[in-house]
């Protein structure tokens, strides 16, 4: 099984799982007269959606290569993770604005009516769901090295914590009746502002990676300290590193004895980007510009 069908098989399953608790969630939410359990039924509207995005994405940024892309096209996928993450944003805050409508109906006296046991029983239902779901999706994505993946698997984390913060507020407002249904929208928000957290996160990375930002400097030092395992080599300057989507690449001037045999010089360059594939992975982008030592 190549890499992209793995990806389509692990996003397949999640969203198979989102589509059936998006139609759970939306009746038991409706049935159940919870604005907490509506709230997340939206969420999970928005793992499949985001589902569908790394389906599509993952397709472009397989290809291979080409004359308009020397690099390939990973960076794909790293606008997959930059859109789920956008996504996410969106879905939080119509989770926060309706929740706060609900909270202020409630301070200027207007009654609300407690959620239905449906409702908490979609909860639940929801928390243990979302977490299988997450933990295979984050163990695949890590062993794909897909950060597509990654991020979905935390939309699926992120959908769990929000049913608990549903549960919570569901299972308070019925056990203490009609004078605390408020609890239902305040836990509704609360999973709100837990969304954005994550989507930040997710934005943050994307957009570190779509910027040509550096690898961090510990990965960095572990590059250099690679390239110097080798005896023949005096000194590294230049060192340049970004992300390609799942692909590292590292780019590196490096100095040795000016009078070494070309042949020599060659076979060291390719030692070094060999050592560095078996460190990073084999479709690893590595480029080794070869000095003369100074004198």
């Amino acid at each position: 099984m190549t890499r992209e069908q793995d990806i389509y098989k692990t996003t397949l399953v999640g969203s198979a799982g989102n589509m059936a608790l998006l139609t759970f969630k939306f009746i038991a939410g409706v049935v159940g007269n919870s604005s907490a359990m509506i709230a997340d039924a939206v969420h999970s509207l928005s793992d499949f959606v985001t589902d569908i995005i790394v389906l599509f994405f993952v397709r472009l940024s397989a290809k291979p290569q080409d004359e308009s892309h020397d690099y390939g096209h990973g960076k794909y996928e790293t606008i997959a993770s930059f859109i789920i993450g956008l996504a996410l944003i969106a879905a939080s805050t119509g989770i926060i604005v309706s929740g706060g409508l609900k909270i202020s109906d409630w301070l200027s006296g207007k009654p609300l009516e407690s959620p239905g046991m449906l409702a908490l029983w979609a909860a639940l239902l929801s928390i243990a769901i979302k977490e299988v779901l997450y933990r295979y999706t984050a163990h695949r994505g890590k062993s794909l090295n897909s950060q597509a993946m990654v991020a979905n698997a935390w939309h699926h984390r992120s959908d769990a914590l929000s049913s608990i913060g549903a549960a919570i507020g569901i299972g308070g407002a019925i056990m203490l009746g009609n004078h605390w249904a408020v609890l239902d929208p305040i836990a509704s928000v609360v999973v709100g502002c837990m969304l954005v957290k994550v989507a930040v996160g997710l934005l943050r990375n994307s957009i570190g990676e779509l910027t040509e930002c550096s690898l961090p400097s510990d990965t960095e030092q572990e590059i250099l300290d690679i390239i110097h395992s080798l005896p023949e080599v005096s000194d590294t300057h230049n060192l340049r590193t970004r992300h390609i989507g799942e692909r590292t690449a590292i780019e590196c001037h490096v100095r040795m004895d000016g009078n070494m045999p070309l042949m020599q010089a060659h076979d060291l360059a390719s030692t070094i980007e060999q050592r560095l594939k078996d460190r990073f992975g084999p479709t690893t982008h590595v480029s080794i510009h070869m000095e003369p030592q100074k004198s």
